[in-house]
This record gives C-alpha cells, sequence and structure tokens, in this order.
C-alpha cells in the first residue's frame, strides 16, 4: 500500500506536523471510506484505531436511557479517539460515530502511541490538539446553558459548516433534536426561524447555508472561541 504523501492530505492536524513526525506516522496510516452512523470507537470497549477525518463529520455523544446526545464534534481539523490514548487510557463512556459520511486516515493504537513516545514535539502538538477538544466541549456546556435552542442551532450548523465542502448539511430533525438534546418540535421551530430570516433553506432531510454571516452573528459568543483557540494552538494564528 503505498503512503500518504502530506502535501495531499485535508486533514489539517496531520498538515501541521513536522515531515519528521509525519514520516513517523506515514507508513501506518491507512485512508478508508466510513459511511453514515458507521461506530467507529464504541463506549467502554478498548480502542483499536484512530482516524484522521479527510472529510465528512464525526460525533461524539453520551448516551442514556433516552438515547444519546452530542458533546463533541470532529472533522479534518482533529483526530478521533485522540482523548483516552493521549492520556493513557485505553477506553472512553462515549460513542465516537459517522455523521457525515467521509474519508479518513486511519492509524492502529501501537504505532500511534511508538511515534509520540519517540518525538516529543508531536507528543507537544497532540496535546495542544487535546485541549482544543476540551475547549469545545466547554462551549458547548456553555451554550447548552445560557442560550435558545434557535442560536445553540446555528453555533452547531456553523461547526458544521466549517467541516463540509459546500453549503448543503443531510440531516433528519429528529437526528439534529437528538445531537441538540431538545424535543423534535422545537427543532423544527428553530429551522423555521433561521429560514424565515434568511439564514438558511430547509428541506426534508436537509439544510443549506444561505447567509454565514447572519448565522454568526445569532450565534454570538457560543461559536468562535473554540475555532479560535485551535488556530492559535494548532495553526500559530
Amino acid at each position: 500500500m503505498a503512503h500518504p504523501h502530506q502535501a495531499t492530505i485535508r486533514n489539517r492536524l496531520l498538515r501541521a506536523l513536522s515531515s519528521e513526525d509525519f514520516a513517523r506516522l506515514a507508513p501506518y496510516l491507512q485512508s478508508l471510506d466510513l459511511a453514515v452512523q458507521e461506530t467507529l470507537i464504541a463506549p467502554d470497549r478498548p480502542v483499536e484505531h484512530l482516524y484522521f477525518p479527510e472529510s465528512g463529520i464525526y460525533s461524539i455523544t453520551a448516551n442514556g436511557p433516552d438515547g444519546g446526545v452530542e458533546v463533541g464534534m470532529i472533522g479534518r481539523e482533529g483526530l478521533v479517539g485522540a482523548v483516552p490514548i493521549l492520556t493513557g487510557s485505553d477506553r472512553v463512556p462515549h460513542n465516537h460515530f459517522v455523521q457525515v459520511a467521509g474519508q479518513a486516515l486511519r492509524i492502529a493504537v501501537a504505532p500511534f502511541d511508538e511515534a509520540v513516545e519517540e518525538s516529543a514535539p508531536l507528543r507537544a502538538l497532540l496535546l495542544r490538539y487535546l485541549q482544543t477538544e476540551i475547549v469545545q466541549i466547554r462551549q458547548t456546556a456553555f451554550a447548552t446553558a445560557r442560550f435558545t435552542i434557535e442560536v445553540r442551532l446555528a453555533r452547531w450548523l456553523l461547526m458544521c459548516h466549517d467541516r463540509l465542502d459546500g453549503d448543503e448539511l443531510q440531516i433528519k430533525h429528529e437526528f439534529l433534536a437528538m445531537m441538540l438534546g431538545v424535543q423534535r418540535s422545537g427543532v423544527t421551530l428553530a429551522l423555521q426561524n433561521l429560514e424565515g430570516a434568511g439564514r438558511i433553506r430547509s428541506r426534508r432531510g436537509r439544510i443549506i447555508v444561505l447567509d454565514r454571516t447572519l448565522l454568526e452573528a445569532l450565534a454570538d459568543t457560543s461559536y468562535g472561541v473554540a475555532e479560535a483557540e485551535y488556530a492559535r494552538l494548532i495553526e500559530g494564528a
């Protein structure tokens, strides 16, 4: 199997690596096509692989008797499975699955761990990335406690838009309600309000972002903190 070339990689975290650190990982990276709702890391099961997304969106959910609620979102900026492995564990109580189909580069835990042990700069970069995940989770808690469903929906759509190649997201209202931890009727009303204001177009099974600037204005301080932290810590902005 041919090794991937860093210049052709779309994953922003891999692109941020030095050429030496990328070379440590490249022989073990396997390209995969991932389908909607495919489980990458199951709750309370040993993590066998980590995933560097090239496209698509990947959700982390906390699950209860009434279903799951999204507590994290990862796209081509990140690494699925970073938290348990970089913190010295081998499992996590949350589900990691494919929200929007895409491609990812998969690596087994053993060679990943070996590369991290061999390179202090690689370990430092990945730990900085870990901080960006923590900030995102805390911003989600802040948004849930402080803002309306409509504002939280605007934030969520912006986060998806950041990770998509176009302006269209295919998602059902029921699934969106589960992701936000709200009733379907609340999501439907919020979508109608966003559409009425010209921010989006909502159709059965899909949402199209029409005006990102208007979405950002509505999202206010619920959006942008985690994104700025990623730029500062990973891309040096």
